[in-house]
């Protein structure tokens, strides 16, 4: 790991060609969610847009599956509440805090790719929703079953929400049920499904290649105009639209794409 990471206890990192991999690392309980994996997440979030060196984040779990949600032990252990008039409760900020990792993973200006096995329950599903590119296994498992033990997937609803539409949200919230990678490529949480780890593999290496063809700034500006499409007005992200194209145009990155292009050679980026 490059020194510029610090030395993290639930996440492995691993940069490699303009590439970071981040795997979850607690294979014992399915790589579950507690407050230091996402402290942890959030400082990896944190940094990515100072890190325009690296154009691709690529989520995986350790031991065959992605993760699991939250750790129930973890959730177990929740202290009770402050007496009346004790100020704010410090345990729902503690919580609050993954929702804010998911908009900051949002925000990234780098391409983001998950490639889910195994469990995807909770916050996992969400970091697969909030990705740019999923890759399921067929025998990948995704739900929100938090109701069947008593409590809410309270910030991971938004980013399923957001990628499968409320109405099959709801079925999802109210019954605790299953998606296999199949349905999930159906609904849109994934985008391709496959059936073995090494077709997996396979295709993540076929994304990242698409992906490093592209060039990075033009992906961040997309990324941008795209996630701000239905909560800001058409006329508001057309008129950005057209000064960021013509904003790119004058800069080196596609000058050296068009020519590329007229030239019949891959652009210096993608070499």
């Amino acid at each position: 790991m490059p020194d510029r990471w610090p030395s993290f206890e639930t996440l492995l990192l691993h940069e490699e060609h303009a590439r970071l991999t981040v795997t979850f690392n607690r294979p014992q309980v399915k790589n579950a969610l507690t407050h230091a994996m996402m402290t942890e997440l959030r400082a990896v979030m944190d940094a990515l847009p100072g890190r325009r060196d690296l154009r691709v984040v690529v989520f995986r779990g350790a031991g065959g599956n992605f993760c699991a949600g939250g750790d129930l032990g973890f959730m177990a252990r929740t202290p009770p509440a402050p007496p009346a008039g004790g100020g704010p409760d410090p345990t729902v900020a503690a919580y609050r805090m993954f929702g804010d990792v998911l908009l900051a993973l949002d925000a990234v200006p780098q391409a983001v790719v998950s490639l889910v096995e195994g469990a995807a329950a909770g916050g996992g599903f969400a970091i697969a929703c909030s990705s740019d590119v999923t890759i399921a296994l067929a025998d990948a498992v995704f739900a929100m079953p938090e109701a069947r033990s008593g409590f809410i997937p309270g910030q991971v609803i938004p980013a399923v929400t957001r990628r499968i539409g409320a109405t099959h949200a709801r079925r999802l919230v109210v019954t605790g049920d299953r998606l296999d990678g199949r349905q999930a490529l159906a609904l849109g949480v994934a985008h391709y499904c496959v059936d073995t780890l090494e077709q997996a593999e396979a295709m993540l290496a076929q994304v990242l290649a698409q992906i490093h063809r592209c060039a990075p700034n033009a992906v961040a500006a997309a990324k941008r105009l795209v996630l701000r499409v239905g909560t800001e007005p058409d006329s508001r992200l057309l008129d950005e639209g057209a000064q960021v194209l013509v904003d790119l145009l004058r800069q080196p990155e596609a000058q050296e794409g068009i020519a590329a292009f007229f030239e019949k050679r891959p652009p210096a980026w993608a070499r």
